[in-house]
This record gives structure tokens, sequence and C-alpha cells, in this order.
């Protein structure tokens, strides 16, 4: 069985937002592969179903993007799961808009949510999806930026990275 956590944050507030393009993802799997939403836990709300040969439970985090490990952490032991069958799907300020990179074990290249879930589990081996949301101009619009809306103009790019993503997880999955 695979694990497959979109990061971001919980509620309405957050739900279109840069920082929540990975819970866009795996709401885009559960749809095309007709997995439902209908298992919660504590920190999280999780589907269970098939991607092609593979059992999967995909999981958007209700815990804040800082404390995503923590939601990773408790699905991991609630179906048992290593995290070498984890795959994290996460937003990334170092990739131009709609630029999606595959990366397997490693640190957390400075993404909170992603340390917290390599805090939680002990280790990084587990594999990213990275999906680049652009950077702003200056350092100090960050918190701003990751937390803002995409623009009508940008939703194309958003929509093709989604694409992107699910097709990758698609593909780590045959």
């Amino acid at each position: 069985m695979k694990l497959i956590v979109g990061l971001g944050n919980p509620g309405p507030r957050y739900s279109a937002t840069r920082h929540n393009v990975g819970v866009l993802v795996v709401e885009a799997l559960a749809a095309t592969h007709r997995i439902a939403w209908d298992g919660r836990l504590p920190v999280a709300q999780y589907g269970e179903g098939t991607i092609g040969a593979h059992q999967v439970v995909l999981a958007k985090p209700l815990t804040y993007m800082n404390a995503s490990g923590k939601a990773v952490a408790g699905l991991c032991t609630y179906f048992s799961i290593p995290p070498s069958d984890v795959i994290v799907i996460h937003d990334d300020l170092d990739l131009v808009l709609s630029r999606v990179k595959l990366k397997t074990k490693g640190g957390d290249a400075g993404h909170y949510g992603v340390r917290s879930v390599i805090d939680f589990l002990g280790t990084g081996d587990f594999t990213r999806i990275r999906v680049g949301i652009g950077r702003p101009a200056t350092k100090e619009e960050v918190v701003d930026f990751v937390l803002s809306p995409f623009t009508p103009d940008e939703l194309p790019l958003v929509e093709d990275a989604i694409r992107k993503a699910t097709a990758i997880v698609e593909d780590l999955l045959r």
C-alpha cells in the first residue's frame, strides 16, 4: 500500500492558495480514480482505493503546513505504511510556476512542511513531488505570496502542473 499526501493548510480560507497545490493534486487523483474522501482521523482526511495495480491511501492533512509531519506519521502508523512507501506532494518556491520535479529521499530544501515530515518520520527516505509556484519579487513577501490565490492568468499553468504531478504519481505506481 502507498500513502500519497498532498501538503497544504486546512479550511476554506487556504483551499485555493499556492501553499495548497499539493492538496489540489491529491484531489485531482481522487477524482480521476474515483476515490472517495470517506475516511477521517484527527490529523487527516483520507480515501482508500486503487491506482493502477496499487492499493493507495490519498490524504489531506488537517494540520497546518508546518505541522504536516504529525499527519503523515499518524497515517503511516494507522495504515502500517513505511516511509519508503510515502509520496508527499508539495509546493516549491524554487521552481517556476507549472514546473514539476520528482525527488526521492533527501533533505527539506527549506520547506517547513517537508521538514516536519522528516522530523516526525525520523527519515528523509520518502518520495516528494515538488510543484513549482514561482517566487515573489522580494524575500519579505514570501508568506503573503504562498498564502495568496493564483491569479486568473496563472490558472492554466496551475492546471497543467496538476496534470503533470498526477501523471508522475501514476507513472510511479506502474
